[in-house]
């Protein structure tokens, strides 16, 4: 009996299932994963610096505004002259006119913006504008009514109160980007492209609306817009730069052109205003001599576009350590491309001429850009508006100069041809003026 038993094979029992031992649940396949979203590289972004500094909010609001109230700098002269000349058939009268305005403007301009700068944007550019938008209207009134010329030398004259619009939002990038120089290089670039564009658009609008439909019409709208320009700009208050505290014993303070090292770029900018004065006035004489006046405007075009689309590409790249050698640099190059009409000139060609005007204008937003940088740099905070307008200055009254001698050179010398010697001078002047007037260098802050 024993061995039987220990013969038979053991089997345990059976093992029931309980609440405590459950069956494993089911393998679920691993859930795919999202591919991430590779950005490209920087070097295959080439306007990510324009897009960095837009996209801090405020930025694209008062720019836009800004570009409005920007685009009657363009329009505001040519259609003070179209509309005179027209009512009064006195080319000369108009010019006198507009002349007077811009002696005003450079006198007042510095003024204007020393308040600004000491009570803030919001406080002085919209009623200073409210004064220029009424100095335009009466203009137009007077032209229309027939009232004696003395009326519209002061019509015009009180436009002096209109604010630097461009210096007011340089201003506002040189507060925003600080501590910044590479997103403040980008911004100024951008700036210098908006008056490029507003300059070449300006008297195309202005030369549409006054041949079109009626004479005043041109400076109706170019003090519309301007109003509503400046209106919206100084609406957008989260951007603008603060005023500087003053205190019980405040001295007043003196003016930026005692800096030490201002002077000396004014001056460079008084012979970049020759440039732009003596151009026009030669190009308009050239195109009026072959027989393509009206091609005239579309020559001077071809320069401001060549001017915008370098200051777009020069706002990519990074800006070098030393501004001053980069500043000598670029004034260097212009007076090089200068030559260039001068010699398209000479063939007798508008094709060529059309072609140096456009190389030409390639080496004039660099300048412009770089120059700019170099104010804001030497310029104390406080008074940024009244540093930048002084440049302004600088380059109205090279402006009227250059317009002078190159209408002289246009009726004494061989042709309009030659008369290209006159921004050709004057761009190698520029270079020259620096290096002898800035004997601290150019290079010293």
């Amino acid at each position: 009996m024993i061995l039987f038993l220990a013969a038979r094979p053991v089997t345990a029992p059976p093992v029931r299932p309980t609440s405590a031992v459950r069956p494993a649940p089911p393998v679920r396949p691993a859930p795919r994963r999202r591919r991430a979203r590779l950005r490209p590289p920087a070097r295959l972004r080439p306007f990510a610096p324009y897009r960095r500094i837009f996209a801090v909010p405020g930025t694209r609001a008062f720019t836009a505004a800004n570009l409005l109230a920007r685009l009657p700098m363009g329009m505001l002269s040519i259609s003070a002259v179209l509309m005179i000349a027209g009512s009064r058939g006195s080319y000369a009268l108009a010019g006198a006119v507009t002349a007077t305005g811009l002696a005003a403007t450079a006198l007042a301009g510095p003024w204007t913006a020393r308040l600004i700068d000491r009570y803030g944007q919001s406080r002085i550019a919209v009623p200073a504008t409210a004064l220029a938008t009424l100095g335009s209207l009466a203009l137009l009134l007077c032209v229309h009514y027939g009232a004696p010329d003395w009326t519209l030398f002061a019509s015009y004259a009180a436009t002096a109160t209109t604010p630097n619009t461009g210096g007011m939002s340089r201003a506002r990038w040189a507060h925003l980007f600080r501590d910044d120089p590479a997103a403040r290089h980008t911004a100024n670039s951008f700036e210098q492209a908006a008056d490029e564009l507003c300059f070449l658009l300006g008297p195309l609008l202005a030369t549409l609306l006054c041949t079109t439909l009626f004479p005043e019409a041109g400076t109706a709208v170019a003090a519309a817009l301007l109003l509503t320009g400046v209106l919206l700009f100084a609406a957008q208050r989260r951007t603008e730069p603060p005023v500087a505290a003053r205190t019980a014993g405040h001295t007043p303070t003196r003016s930026p052109l005692r800096l030490p090292g201002l002077p000396p770029l004014l001056s460079t900018f008084l012979c970049t205003g020759a440039i732009f004065g003596s151009l026009e006035v030669v190009t308009l004489a050239y195109a009026d001599t072959h027989g393509i006046r009206s091609a005239g405007g579309a020559l001077l075009a071809l320069q401001a576009a060549g001017s915008g689309a370098a200051g777009l590409l020069y706002g990519l790249l990074r800006p070098t350590a030393r501004p001053g050698r980069r500043f000598v640099r670029c004034l260097a190059a212009m007076a090089s491309l200068m030559l260039l009409p001068l010699v398209a000139a000479s063939t007798g060609s508008p094709a060529a001429l059309a072609a140096a005007l456009l190389l030409a204008g390639m080496a004039t937003a660099p300048t412009m850009v770089t120059g700019m940088g170099l104010v804001q740099s030497r310029t104390p905070p406080r008074q940024l508006n009244e540093g930048m307008t002084l440049a302004v200055t600088a380059l109205l009254g090279g402006i009227a100069a250059g317009s002078a001698g190159g209408g002289w050179a246009v009726d004494h010398l061989a042709g309009p041809g030659a008369a290209y010697g006159v921004p050709a001078a004057a761009a190698a002047l520029a270079p020259a003026v620096t290096l002898l007037t800035g004997r601290r260098g150019p290079n010293r802050p």
